[in-house]
């Protein structure tokens, strides 16, 4: 029975993804540029008390990491295995604060760890207004002849 409801999940996630009319390496390529936009020069480390507030992947080499809803860095980090699939990752940090070169990614217990080659600060207002302008739809009244 679970198998025939995985198989089910996956031809309905297929489905759902084959319905967009933009291909996924352009979606991903956009958010890449966007992030790369907002993201500020690098720097050798960002302090880490808690938990994540939010993750994103945007490819097997990069990720972005909300430490707060509006604080937000772009990570590099070589060689993660399944980044673009883990539900979970972990950051490890030595006395609450994550370094380049020392601190790595965790995406699972089959995996290794993946370090942190390069940290950049992102401007999340800056990159909400630039999310937000890709988002704008041009509207034009239809004419009186395309009503009828």
């Amino acid at each position: 029975m679970s198998r025939i409801f995985v198989l089910g999940l996956l031809a309905a996630s297929l489905g759902l993804a084959a319905c967009s009319s933009v291909p996924y390496s352009q979606r991903l390529a956009e958010r890449q540029a966007a992030y790369a936009a907002a993201a500020g020069a690098p720097v050798h480390s960002f302090r880490f008390y808690h938990s994540l507030w939010s993750w994103e992947p945007l490819g097997r080499d990069q990720l972005v990491v909300y430490t707060r809803p509006q604080q937000a860095f772009l990570l590099d980090a070589g060689g993660c295995l399944d980044l673009d699939y883990t539900n979970a990752i972990g950051l490890t940090s030595n006395l609450g604060e994550v370094s380049v070169g020392f601190d790595k990614v965790l995406t699972g217990r089959r995996n290794l760890p993946c370090t942190i080659t390069q940290i950049r600060p992102i401007d999340v207002k800056r990159l909400k207004a630039t999310q937000a302008q890709q988002r704008k739809i041009e509207t034009e009244p239809r004419s009186a002849a395309g009503a009828q």
